[in-house]
This record gives C-alpha cells, sequence and structure tokens, in this order.
C-alpha cells in the first residue's frame, strides 16, 4: 500500500517533470532577470504548485542561502507576489519551498489589501516584472474566527471589519467560529474578494491579467498537511 507520503513525493517528482523547460532548473537556481523574463503566469503558478508539493511531501531544496544573499545584493527578479496572513504557520517562502529572491511577499492578518498593498502589488508586477499575484488563505484563521464573532480590540476592530464582506455573503445570521466549515467557507471567500478588489481597484494590474502579462489567484493553505489548494 502507498502511504500518503509515498504519493506526495510521487506527486511532487511527476509535477516537476512535467512542468516545462522554464521550470526544469532546480528551486536553488538564482532570480535572475532572464528566468523571471523566460516564465509565463502558467510557468510561475505551476513552480509555486511543485514548490508546495516538494514542501508537503518533506522534499524541500536545500539550497545555500548565504550564497543567494551575496548574489542577489545587485537586484532581484522575483516571479510572484503573495498575500498572506500573518499567521506563524503560513510562511509563503516555506509553504511554496521558494528561496531568497523568489517572492514578494505582504503579510496582514486576514490577508486582505488596502491601497498601501494594492500600490505594493503594482511595484512587484509592473516595475519589477513578477508573473503572479497570489492572495493565500489558510485553515483555522484567527482573523476570520475573530471576525465572525465580532471581535473588537483596538486596532484590531478595524482590520476584522476588512473580512466583514466575505462574511456576508457566506453567512449573514446565526454566526459563529466553533462552526469549522463555516470559518473554511469564510476564509476561502475572503481569499476571493481579495483577488476580485486587487483587479477592481487597480486598473494597472488589470489590464496586466486581461493580457495574459500576469495570473491573480486565490489559493488556501492546510495548516494541517502543509498542501495548497488554488480556487
Amino acid at each position: 500500500m502507498i502511504n500518503r507520503r509515498m504519493f506526495l513525493c510521487t506527486t511532487a517528482s511527476f509535477t516537476l517533470a512535467s512542468a516545462g523547460a522554464a521550470l526544469a532548473e532546480t528551486a536553488c537556481v538564482l532570480p535572475t532577470k532572464d528566468r523571471q523574463a523566460a516564465m509565463t503566469p502558467a510557468d510561475v503558478i505551476a513552480a509555486l504548485k511543485a514548490g508546495n508539493a516538494r514542501f508537503a511531501a518533506g522534499m524541500v531544496q536545500n539550497c545555500d542561502l548565504n550564497a543567494m544573499v551575496r548574489e542577489t545584493s545587485q537586484g532581484q527578479y522575483p516571479i510572484a507576489a503573495v498575500v498572506s496572513c500573518i499567521d506563524s504557520r503560513v510562511p509563503p517562502e516555506l509553504v511554496f519551498d521558494q528561496k531568497i529572491g523568489d517572492l514578494f511577499t505582504a503579510r496582514i492578518a486576514g490577508n486582505y489589501v488596502n491601497t498601501d498593498i494594492i500600490g505594493s502589488l503594482e511595484f512587484a508586477c509592473k516595475v519589477s516584472g513578477s508573473k503572479a499575484i497570489v492572495v493565500l488563505g489558510h485553515s483555522s484563521c484567527g482573523a476570520v474566527k475573530g471576525a465572525i464573532d465580532k471581535v473588537e480590540l483596538g486596532n484590531l476592530t478595524h482590520v476584522l471589519q476588512m473580512i466583514e464582506p466575505a462574511i456576508m455573503q457566506v453567512a449573514p445570521a446565526n454566526r459563529s467560529s466553533k462552526d469549522k466549515a463555516l470559518v473554511q467557507q469564510v476564509a476561502e471567500k475572503n481569499a476571493e474578494l481579495t483577488v476580485a478588489k486587487i483587479l477592481a481597484e487597480s486598473p494597472i494590474l488589470k489590464e496586466m491579467a486581461d493580457a495574459g502579462e500576469i495570473a491573480v489567484m486565490a489559493a488556501m493553505h492546510d495548516i494541517a498537511t502543509g498542501e495548497i489548494r488554488f480556487l
């Protein structure tokens, strides 16, 4: 019988083998301008999926990070930007098995966006050449639970209110963070609405997405398994 770890290892190997020439490189390859330019948005999403498959299977690449610090000191060419929650269990570079210089990351409780973050994403894609934006939610999100329960605490009150639109679409009444299915549904809807907000409030990113220059996608990380599912 093939156990789960063996299956994930096989999946990771298959994903890497089928991802195309742009992804055949080792994960330790330096993030150069030529590498960034050669990758399509689909290549980037495939690279992130392959990296997560390695992470979930316990097959992460061991790279010389000190060497990467030195080599990237003269410039940066990340392939993607990730908007994620501040949750300590969901560090984007680790769960996607990416290295120094591979990702722009914006982290905020509840993985929502505001003008500052959207402007940062415009910098990442229009100025610095990233080919994808991933809004990464996760299971058992504390911010989502707090928003569902209408927690009020200093400046956190404002943060949690940003998740309210997702709650209203999923369950405007009878809401409780003890309902695990509801928490998951709200987290997924929140990630999807964040993608919609990015495209609605940034004509620059919308134009790039419509032209096929970037991909803008929502995804969910399972904190119990480490696996990421694109929505």
